[in-house]
């Protein structure tokens, strides 16, 4: 594979097993032992480690920044399995870039802990509230935040809002969590922290700032008030194709010579766009490629409506056709004349170019990204919860056409 020496005898991935990885592989050359935390993330599945923590990871490599490490956390039982897999192994993690030439394998260790998953989230509270937590991050899909599909305030009528305001001290929401830890931190001096929202929402800082300041407001006013005065919630926008974790992947690492439990695939690209609004300090991450901005609107616009907008085109047909994935939708001729006609005559007239990326040339870009063979993206994890994914990816694109009384 690639320049890479098989090793019969699989090599558990650990902190004490770095060294004797298989050649070729890359592994942290900092001293994971200095790394202090700055940063709790709630939801580490496999798109926050392909992405978000490869580019702390990154700035590790360079020497800087190491009181900004990640501890991983989650709200959901679900995520019991996921801790118990990453602490097996010292919180590492295989990434298996696939470009459609070659592979790379490297193990990233930006992350140091992961907080127990309990009924009630006291630990990730407690977490949260120390004064070492500047930002807490979230990757935790685009249908978690409580948004009213009608109106896209926030909805106070879920059961599981209506139990974090009866039980504020136990809540079963990350925003609930948030808020009990910033009512400590309030309490006890010890400032705000920046939410970070990683999930691909139309300005989704604003909507994580909606929901924590709503929810806030159901029990406590005042810390509502300063929750909105004193935290921040930079919107943000992010990129990276990134298959789940099946038998493939774990076949593919496994070939390599690693035993990893939770290893993760990605294309060989990746885009972070973030407003440079932190109240409690923030990495450098301009230095590992980080786009820092006062209006990440543009980016956001053309990456949701034209690349998860046009997963969402396709993926649909493919599993009325059971097609396996979104790779082989695009050797479909049907399906990719299909995905151009929509993406270019129904969806880019209402996108505007970023940067130096004229709006024809992002589309070529996204046409070959799907095309990678390499990447078995499966139709069923692009079309799953599709209702939480068409009002952002596909609806503005719609309404937009309509206003301008265009083609739709």
């Amino acid at each position: 594979m690639d320049d890479f020496m098989q090793d019969p005898a699989m090599i558990k991935l650990s902190n004490d097993n770095l060294d004797a990885l298989p050649k070729g592989v890359l592994r942290p050359n900092y001293n994971r032992t200095s790394l202090t935390a700055g940063i709790v993330q709630i939801g580490v599945g496999n798109f926050h480690r392909a992405h978000q923590a490869w580019y702390l990871h990154r700035l590790f490599e360079k020497g800087l920044d190491h009181d900004w490490a990640i501890v991983g956390s989650g709200v959901r039982p679900f995520d019991k399995q996921q801790r118990k897999k990453l602490v097996d192994q010292d919180c590492l993690t295989t990434l298996i870039e696939l470009s459609p030439t070659s592979n790379s394998v490297e193990v990233i260790g930006s992350m140091i802990d992961y907080v127990p998953v309990e009924v009630g989230n006291v630990a990730l509270i407690e977490r949260m509230a120390q004064p070492d937590i500047r930002i807490v991050a979230l990757t935790i899909t685009e249908g978690g935040y409580y948004v009213d599909p009608v109106t896209s305030g926030f909805d106070a009528n879920h059961p599981d809002i209506k139990h974090d305001v009866d039980h504020p001290d136990t809540p079963i929401t990350a925003f609930g969590a948030m808020v009990a830890a910033l009512r400590i931190r309030r309490e006890s001096a010890r400032g705000p922290f920046t939410g970070l929202c990683c999930d691909n929402l139309q300005r989704n800082g604003d909507v994580l700032r909606q929901s924590v300041i709503s929810l806030a407001r159901l029990t406590d006013a005042d810390l509502a008030e300063w929750i909105d005065q004193s935290c921040s919630f930079p919107n943000s926008m992010v990129d990276c194709i990134v298959p789940a974790t099946g038998e493939t992947e774990l076949a593919t690492v496994r070939e390599f010579g690693i035993d990893d439990l939770a290893p993760v695939t990605h294309e060989n690209f990746r885009q972070w766009v973030i407003e440079d609004d932190f109240c409690a300090g923030r990495p450098a991450l301009e230095d590992v490629g980080v786009v820092l901005t006062p209006d990440v609107h543009d980016y956001e616009a053309m990456k949701l409506r034209i690349l998860n907008g046009g997963h969402q085109v396709i993926a649909n047909i493919g599993e009325l056709l059971s097609i396996n994935s979104i790779t082989d939708c695009m050797h479909d001729a049907r399906i990719r004349s299909f995905f151009s006609k929509v993406v270019r005559n129904e969806i880019a007239p209402h996108v505007s170019a970023v940067s130096d990326t004229p709006v024809d040339a992002y589309i070529d870009m996204i046409e070959s990204r799907f095309s990678n063979t390499k990447i078995v993206d499966t139709i069923r994890r692009v079309a799953f919860d599709g209702s939480s994914r068409h009002p952002g990816f596909i609806l503005p694109s719609i309404r937009d056409g309509l206003a301008a009384e265009a083609d739709v």
